[in-house]
């Protein structure tokens, strides 16, 4: 499960097609510097696209006026590492399993993690790390993750860090689960029916209905939801600190721009939190400076664990 060679024309051919807007200094026209932000596809690229211009113009604000940004939303997670990497894309905003890719295979920085509005346990707290947790229904006669060999599990999706990823390298770290050297764990040696559900709230659905026996809900997911599913639910078992998403710059991105790009995002995130849950998360509140090793380090955890490795297509 490797990345494969993307057809990057499909996600970038058009922006070739921006049209240059003019500053003047000195009684001279002067073309303004190019800023380009690819923003993660959790959207349509249409919904994105019709959000990106508040964006645009509020970093341009920061920026001092002699840059153009311009935003566009690639066809998957994987155009967006490959954007940064051929330097198509000079910073980006992504989930943390991307975030780790663009970091290891374009030489990316990630100097700001996203600080949300996350749940631990019954406490509302504001954090840049949260955690999930397995749970089953309360009449379940199952009291521990090991009482659970041979039935069903919903998972969210395999590219989930909190709904696969880090419930996966948590059964391995139990010994609930073994994997073999180079292998990627596999949770049909344990379960007897995996389920990939497409988001938490499916999970929960499958649960209620006696689909599955066991399910995973995060608390990052919406507040209504995670009330709603811990009322009805005992927890058996939690995994974490998971990263929240970050801001990824190019390696190729110099200074003063670097710097000035940070510092617009910080800003940002303290005075239009509500612009930038747009293109990070619904619960964002704003950002907190890190670096790669110190944010990504529990996702690291979880994959050499696991043994998984990302894998997405174009097309």
């Amino acid at each position: 499960m490797k990345i494969k060679s993307l057809n990057l024309a499909l996600s970038l051919a058009f922006l070739t097609a921006f049209t240059p807007q003019w500053c003047w200094s000195q009684g001279e026209a002067v073309q303004p510097k190019r800023l380009v932000l690819a923003v993660q596809p959790t959207l349509t690229s249409s919904d994105i696209l019709e959000k990106a211009k508040p964006l645009e113009e509020a970093l341009e604000q920061k920026l001092g006026g002699e840059v153009d940004v311009e935003i566009y939303a690639p066809m998957s997670y994987a155009a967006v590492v490959e954007a940064l990497r051929f330097g198509h894309a000079d910073a980006a905003l992504m989930g943390a399993w991307p975030a780790r890719l663009a970091v290891r295979l374009a030489g990316a920085n990630l100097p700001l993690a996203e600080v949300r509005e996350v749940i631990r346990g019954d406490k509302k707290v504001e954090a840049n790390y949260y955690y999930s947790y397995w749970i089953v229904t309360k009449d379940s006669p199952y009291q521990k993750l090991e009482d659970l060999k041979g039935k069903n599990v919903c998972f969210t999706s395999p590219v989930s860090t909190s709904g696969y990823v880090a419930p996966l390298g948590g059964l391995v770290e139990m010994g609930i689960i073994s994997k073999a050297e180079g292998k990627e764990a596999d949770p049909k040696t344990f379960f007897s029916n995996v389920l990939f559900g497409g988001g938490y709230q499916q999970c929960w659905t499958a649960l209620k209905s006696g689909q599955v026996d066991v399910t995973v809900i995060a608390g990052d997911v919406p507040e209504k939801l995670y009330r709603e599913v811990l009322a009805e639910t005992r927890v058996i078992g939690e995994q974490g600190p998971i990263p929240s998403h970050a801001l990824v710059v190019s390696k190729k991105l110099e200074d003063p721009l670097r710097s000035k790009l940070i510092s617009a995002f910080k800003e940002l995130g303290q005075q239009n939190p509500d612009l930038m849950r747009s293109f990070i998360s619904g619960i964002f509140v704003g950002f907190q400076e890190t670096t790669a090793e110190e944010h990504l380090k529990g996702l690291a955890h979880y994959l050499e664990l696991s043994g998984l490795q990302y894998t997405e297509r174009l097309g």
